[in-house]
């Protein structure tokens, strides 16, 4: 009985946590395949098979949307790893100023993409903060939400501001959790700084690195709240994205075309991410 015990111990551990990521997770993923080839309100649902995948890939912002949302993901993720190293690397750097840093620029975090999208929009307006200061050096100003060429750029400004703060403390956690060792026999067998960083920290920080990138991937590629509020998509379908392209199918009552956007950006996310975790994975060193 105290052997039965002991194996079956930890499934009934797990099972609470099973129960609810099978009710949360797996049937709401298998209900919105199965939806997403259907023609359905609240009340009926009629099978229709692939068509709603053919109708979401031949309407006018798709492709605009697919590229929008590459651009977003791919140029904040970036933006985000090489200025969350700079930073984490500056603020771990023993500076006395080091612990202020830390929480000045942790702090938009904790911020709805909401309330960060209204603080650019005032800053970004006609006449707001950024375009006074552009006017007193001398240049016109720009009109960042409502020209074509600047709404998108003006939506990755924005998320890079809030964002990379979190890169910046995941770095800065996983360089703490290097041994000091290591450096000290680096500089002890005549390593610059450079050198020490080159060949100690970043392969150390694989691990964190992969921890960033996969967050950042997964949620430039669903980005969605902060754009909506910000630009709308717009002017046009200048800064449409995956996510606002399916906030609108939704909005006027295309439910199963929307569902079908979700499994598509769904499978996208899994397609991309997964394999560079992977990868990325295979190349963490072993500092035991």
């Amino acid at each position: 009985m105290q052997k039965l015990n002991r194996k079956t111990y930890p499934i009934w551990l797990a099972a609470p946590g099973l129960i609810i990521y099978i009710i949360v997770f797996i049937i709401p993923t298998f209900a919105s395949f199965y939806f997403s080839m259907t023609i359905w309100n609240l009340k009926e649902a009629r099978f229709v098979g692939l068509e709603n995948f053919i109708t979401f890939f031949s309407m006018t912002n798709t492709r605009t949307a697919l590229i929008n949302t590459a651009i977003f993901a791919l140029t904040t993720c970036s933006v985000k790893i090489i200025g969350g190293l700079l930073l984490a690397r500056y603020v771990s750097s023993g500076i006395r100023s080091g612990n202020y840093l830390k929480i000045v620029i942790f702090f938009p975090y904790l911020l709805g993409n909401v309330v960060v999208a209204l603080a650019f929009r005032a800053l970004l307006e006609p006449a707001g903060t950024v375009n006074q200061f552009l006017q007193f050096l001398g240049f016109d100003a720009v009109r960042w939400l409502t020209d074509k060429h600047f709404a998108l750029l003006s939506c990755i400004i924005a998320d890079i501001w809030k964002g990379i703060g979190t890169v910046t403390i995941i770095l800065i956690a996983g360089m703490c959790a290097i041994p000091k060792s290591y450096y000290e026999a680096s500089a002890i067998d005549g390593a610059t700084p450079w050198m020490a960083f080159r060949k100690i920290t970043l392969p150390l920080l694989i691990p964190s690195f992969n921890t960033v990138l996969t967050l950042c991937l997964i949620g430039g590629l669903r980005s969605y709240d902060l754009i909506q509020a910000l630009t709308g998509g717009g002017p046009g379908y200048a800064s449409e994205v995956l996510g606002t392209a399916i906030y609108k199918l939704f909005a006027r009552g295309s439910y199963g075309l929307a569902t079908a956007g979700n499994v598509i950006l769904f499978i996208a996310v899994a397609v991309i991410v997964f394999p560079i975790n992977s990868y990325v994975s295979k190349r963490e060193v072993d500092m035991s």
